[in-house]
């Protein structure tokens, strides 16, 4: 699995970006992450359970991460067309204000090493990556238990001070 102080893969994905007729779709490059903080998601199938809560989760705390210069990418291994029909059907999902990544090929996630050995979908992987490319964090859940956003968004808050932080820190306490 890729970790932390290795470059994130370089990829070339279609994407959900809007449900808007005829603006649906858009390629996403690691150009387009450059230069900032991002926070990359992965759930493992579209039109299940635990992902919709977790999907929503992110997009309820979008405005957190645009506070911290960080983009937010969601992906799974379905297509982009999937992807646009459950947007499309599930409530949660048509205010989405990031994209969601189509790894059809499964290149990016067997590249990241986080496909599940059977089934060959991506697990509940999450990667916080810095503004010039290189990953910082790495967190995978396996395909039954949801991740938490807040702490995703205190482990970015904690990797942005540049500072040591202790055990159970949290924003505005001191650093070491």
């Amino acid at each position: 699995m890729k970790t932390i102080n290795e470059k994130f893969p370089q990829f070339q994905k279609e994407a959900v970006v809007s449900l808007e007729v005829g603006k649906e779709f858009a390629t996403l490059t690691n150009a387009d992450i450059a230069g900032k903080w991002t926070v990359f998601f992965w759930w493992p199938l579209d039109f299940t359970f635990v992902c919709p809560t977790e999907i929503v989760s992110f997009n309820d705390h979008f405005e957190e991460f645009a506070k911290r210069n960080t983009n937010v990418v969601g992906a799974s291994i379905d297509s982009q067309f999937v992807h646009l029909a459950w947007r499309n059907n599930h409530p949660g999902l048509k205010a989405l204000k990031f994209p969601m990544l189509a790894d059809t090929s499964k290149s990016l996630s067997e590249e990241l090493g986080i496909l599940e050995a059977n089934d060959k979908i991506a697990y509940r992987a999450t990667f916080i990556i810095d503004p010039e490319g290189t990953i910082q964090h790495v967190s995978v859940n396996g395909l039954n238990v949801g991740r938490n956003v807040k702490e995703i968004i205190r482990i970015l808050d904690a990797l942005q001070t540049g500072e040591l932080t202790p055990c159970d820190w949290n924003p505005g306490d001191p650093t070491l």
